[in-house]
Parts: C-alpha cells; sequence; structure tokens
C-alpha cells in the first residue's frame, strides 16, 4: 500500500537499542523532530516506557499494521530482527533505512556512505537503504579517498568496543573490570572470555559475538559502498577492552610519491577531520560523539617511502546514526 506524498510518521524498529535511543536523540534535534515517532522492538524490549519529541512514549512490538503509512522506516536493533520485518516494512510503501546490517543481501538496496555531505547522492527511486558500520564507513572513505592519491592496497586493523554487543557487553566489561580488580573470578554470559584489561583476535565458544561475522560485515559494506574501486581492502577486526568507539591503524601503499601535506589535504576534502595536535594524542575519547571520523596527520614508513600509516578513531553509535539521518534529509528534500 503506498504511503501518503504528506505522511509525516516514522518508525524506529529496534528503538531499545544503544544505536536506536541514539538515533531517536538526534532525529529529536533535526528537521524530523515534529513528526510522528512510533518506536518498536522485538517482544522482550516492548513495553518499555521511553519519551519521544518530550512526551512519554512506550516500546511496542511489531504487529499487522506497524508500519503503516510511514514515510520513514529504521532499523537499529539486531540483523534477525530486521531481517523478519523488512519485508512487512517494504510492503507498507516506506522508505526504510537499515542499520544492521540485514539490507546487505537484498538485492537492490543502496548501500549509502556520505558523511558531512560528502559522499554520493542518494537515488531517490530507491526504497531500500544500508547505512555501513564505523568501520565500514571509514574503509569506504579511505578507500575513496586515497585513490585519488594513487592507492595500490589498504590494510586495516579494527579495535571494536564492547558497546557493539549493546548493554550487556557494556555491563559485562563494567562487571568483570570490578571482579577483577577484587580479585573475584569474572562473569563471562556474553563473550564467554575476560574482556576486561584483555586484547582479542576472538571470543568464547558459546559466544553469539563472533568477530569474524564483523569482519565479513565489513568487507560486504565495502564491497557495496565503493563497486568500482580495483582495491581489495585487507580487514582484521581485534577486541579492545574498552566501552565506547572504534579505533583503528591502517596502511596505505602508493603508486605515486605523495608529500604529507598533499594526503592532509585530500583527507579533509573526503570530510576527515584531522587533528594535528601532537600533544593531543588521538583515541576513542576524542571521537565521543561526534559524527565525523578522525584521522591523526599520516605517517611515511621509514623504509618504504610510498607507504603511509594513518591512525584514526569514530563513535560506533554516533556516525552511523548520524549518517541515516543525513540520508534521510536527502530522500525527503
Amino acid at each position: 500500500m503506498p504511503t501518503p506524498r504528506d505522511s509525516q510518521r516514522l518508525v524506529i524498529a529496534g528503538a531499545s537499542s544503544l544505536l536506536g535511543a541514539e538515533l531517536k536523540s538526534l532525529l529529536e534535534e533535526s528537521r524530523f523532530a515534529g513528526w510522528d515517532f512510533s518506536l518498536l522492538d522485538e517482544e522482550i524490549a516492548a513495553g518499555t516506557l521511553t519519551e519521544a519529541g518530550g512526551e512519554a512514549a512506550i516500546i511496542q512490538p511489531v504487529e499487522e499494521g506497524s508500519f503503516s503509512r510511514a514515510k520513514l522506516v529504521f532499523f537499529t536493533g539486531s540483523e534477525a530482527f530486521a531481517r523478519r520485518n523488512l519485508p512487512a516494512a517494504r510492503d507498507s510503501g516506506a522508505t526504510v533505512i537499515d542499520l544492521s546490517g540485514a539490507a546487505l543481501g537484498v538485492q537492490g538496496a543502496q548501500v549509502w556512505f556520505a558523511i558531512d555531505g560528502v559522499g554520493y547522492d542518494a537515488d531517490k527511486n530507491k526504497t531500500l537503504y544500508a547505512i555501513p558500520s564505523a568501520p565500514g564507513l571509514a574503509t569506504a572513505k579511505l578507500l575513496d579517498a586515497l585513490g585519488r592519491a594513487g592507492l595500490s592496497h589498504l590494510s586495516l586493523i579494527f579495535f571494536r568496543p564492547v558497546s557493539e554487543a549493546g548493554r550487556p557487553g557494556i555491563e559485562e566489561l563494567e562487571a568483570q573490570t570490578t571482579q577483577l580488580l577484587s580479585f573475584q573470578s569474572t562473569g563471562q554470559p556474553v563473550f564467554d572470555t575476560q574482556v576486561a584489561f584483555n586484547l582479542l583476535d576472538h571470543y568464547g565458544a558459546v559466544s553469539r559475538e563472533n568477530l569474524q561475522s564483523v569482519r565479513a560485515r565489513i568487507r560486504c559494506e565495502v564491497s557495496a559502498a565503493v563497486p568500482n574501486n580495483p582495491v581489495q581492502p585487507s580487514i582484521q577486526v581485534l577486541h579492545a577492552p574498552v566501552f565506547y568507539g572504534y579505533t583503528f591503524v591502517a596502511i596505505a601503499e602508493l603508486n605515486s610519491k605523495q608529500s604529507k601535506g598533499a594526503l592532509v589535504e585530500i583527507c579533509r576534502k573526503a570530510g576527515f577531520t584531522l587533528d594535528s595536535d601532537a600533544s593531543s594524542p588521538l583515541g576513542n575519547l576524542n571521537a565521543s560523539g561526534d559524527s565525523a571520523i578522525h584521522l591523526a596527520l599520516p605517517e611515511s614508513d621509514p623504509a618504504q617511502p610510498s607507504t603511509w600509516w594513518f591512525w584514526g578513531a569514530a563513535d560506533n553509535i554516533r556516525l552511523p546514526a548520524a549518517t541515516a539521518i543525513k540520508l534521510a534529509e536527502n530522500i525527503v528534500e
């Protein structure tokens, strides 16, 4: 059923998640502040009291008609939840913006990654869009930017925060930190291993969190976002014992000689925030609450003059949420 052209109803499906809460907060500060918000989630979260538009609101379960008359539907919960409900959302006639990763495998979906106004315009003939994760956005933007500098290969290592596992991940790191400092045995229901004070290349065998799946999603996002880029990046993801914010190290091999100043200008034009204050080290806290991807000044490798190191950070929740709103603004213009 087609959505009325003058509809100002939007749905956040996955509203109880960290990403859903962040998206709602940003929407309330945007041009969509006066729209009619509907908050949906899985049965376990249904009935949760929250607020929307300054008024009390209750998160509802997905039922028949939950998406009717919606102009925009955002999926911010689990990939499985989004996959189950994508058909109903699309059948309603709404434009669907997916942040969960579920739309990546759907034919006809457009992966959109503009940051701070820099990137690709939305194809307004599309009704399904996928917003990449923070590492997917960082990789796509680096590939797009450094391609102008003669990029021949790009390798990245991302350090994943526990908030990617939601509130239970945050609570587990907090509890483990306290328990270890008190010489107690640690609980491990989310990660099935010690994540406090520990860097890891994988989680425990019974954990639902899987770093290999995270890597696969990033590769899929990048492949769809920059499909014509000849460079296939090498990607690794490691666990970092921090609450919020991805950090990453990237090494770029160029087939042309570039100066540091030229690379800095290329990255700035691509929408990156360059942190040039050498007295203030760049870390995940620098990017907290910011919708930009931060980079330290690039450093050349003494052993390979055409090889450059990049160190960066991005808010894993704010960045995709803000990107989704930029897309929505683009669509309704």
